[in-house]
């Protein structure tokens, strides 16, 4: 039986279509669900509704309770509904009566909402890490192979002289930019909903600002109807987050099956980070790029799924949100999966040298004798027909070399500039703090 239910059970068939994967998607809230419950009990013995003592033998409970989540031994048990109903379950089991006062000041609405703000906010912090670590593979690189040239394309056509070096700079300055929406996304997240209870409020005197404090959010979701109506909103913020750094991801794996391509033959990798054919011997198949390709292009769809699945509902909660887990929480595990293994394969990149030597890279310098020409005193139109007069003539015999000194070039990527960029974004990340509260509540 359910703690909402008073004398009848559910209809099997219904039961089994309303709770759906709700019970694998607590899993993902366990460690929160026991955060929030730390927090609240710590408030309401501040306002009476729990002695001194009630409250010293909860917190030790739930500190137990959240040890065993974290080393792998805690189960949601056949017939419980939910990961709340499965916390005050052990702790009544446990402690007695006492553990049946936890819920006092709360619904399972704002619970609910706690432990997502929670579970959303580690999550990005996890994911800020793995993009950071990423981005300073990039800009390593950048570095590395700043004098590496490669051909540049617009149209797919050969177009201008580039570098290995711009091509890895330019990946890295895309994760700051995604880091940026990231941030938004954090602060929406980093705000407190509990106490809203089911959006309309409660009668006790809750202390907000205290759970706020213990809980290490920056602040309150203060009107308690918009706390609820944030509910489905933050999740589409979140995943528009996730999608901008899949983005970038999808793009550089697409850049890399060109370049591996025979008929680029750029960028080769180890035999071991390939895969080859059934009836094919030759084939080194860039599979682990295709597959980030696919999965990062999958995650551009999130913001679209999780707006069609809140779009014209009402205020108040709804159960149509309960779908949004399903949506949103395996997304992480991918987009992480997806850096790791970006990380992996420029780990192992290897560089075709002198690639420019090739004849038919030879027009990528016409760009560069015009502006010489230029440089010498002759108007831009007049020199961009010399050029292309001595192209059509097939008398264009150009000098293999590049003389680019302003910022961002070939000469001067700005790696330094793109780090500083990259320091200043993560500055705004307030992981310290956060870090601090949930070790002071779990002590």
């Amino acid at each position: 039986m359910k703690i909402w239910q008073k004398d009848k059970a559910a209809l099997a068939e219904v039961d089994k279509f309303t709770v759906g994967k709700d019970r694998e998607m607590d899993a993902f809230l366990a460690p929160f669900d026991v955060l929030g419950s730390l927090a609240h009990t710590t408030m309401l013995q501040t306002i009476g509704l729990l002695t001194a003592d009630e409250l010293a033998v909860l917190q030790k409970e739930l500190k137990q309770i959240y040890k065993e989540i974290q080393e792998g031994n805690f189960v949601l048990e056949d017939g419980v509904e939910d990961i709340h109903s499965q916390v005050e379950l052990l702790l009544t089991r446990r402690l007695g009566e006492v553990g049946k006062k936890i819920h006092s000041g709360r619904s399972r609405n704002d619970q609910v909402l706690v432990d997502l703000k929670l579970f959303l906010r580690s999550e990005l912090q996890a994911l800020v890490q793995e993009v950071k670590s990423l981005f300073d593979l990039l800009q390593q690189k950048s570095e590395e192979y700043k004098d590496r040239l490669m051909p540049g394309y617009t149209h797919l056509q050969i177009a201008m002289p580039s570098s290995f070096g711009l091509w890895f700079g330019a990946y890295a300055e895309s994760l700051v930019d995604d880091l940026t929406m990231l941030q938004g996304a954090y602060k929406v997240v980093n705000k407190n909903p509990l106490g809203s209870a089911a959006g309309y409020g409660s009668s006790f005197p809750l202390n907000r600002t205290l759970t706020t404090q213990l809980l290490g959010f920056d602040d309150l979701n203060y009107n308690v109807v918009y706390a609820q109506m944030g509910r489905g909103k933050t999740e589409k913020i979140v995943s528009f987050a996730l999608a901008g750094i899949a983005a970038s991801l999808a793009k550089m794996a697409m850049d890399a099956t060109l370049f591996m391509n025979q008929n680029f033959g750029f960028i080769s990798f180890p035999d071991e980070l390939t895969t080859g054919s059934s009836i094919m011997p030759h084939k080194k198949n860039p599979d682990v790029w295709e597959l980030i390709r696919s999965h990062c292009n999958k995650l551009q769809a999130l913001p679209n799924e999780i707006a069609m699945m809140i779009t014209n509902l009402p205020v108040g909660y709804h159960r149509d949100l309960q779908l949004l887990k399903e949506n949103l929480f395996p997304a992480f595990g991918v987009l992480k999966d997806c850096i790791k293994m970006t990380g992996l394969m420029l780990s192992n990149i290897r560089i075709k040298e002198n690639i420019l030597d090739d004849a038919k890279y030879q027009y990528l310098f016409s760009v560069e004798v015009v502006n010489k020409l230029v440089l010498e005193g002759v108007p831009f139109r007049e020199a961009y027909k010399q050029v292309g007069l001595d192209i059509e003539k097939g008398a264009f015999a150009p000098e293999k070399a590049v003389q680019h000194t302003h910022e961002g070039s070939i000469g001067n990527p700005g790696t330094a500039e793109i780090n500083k960029m990259m320091e200043d974004v993560l500055k705004g990340f307030n992981f310290v703090k956060v870090d601090a509260a949930i070790a002071a509540l779990t002590k």
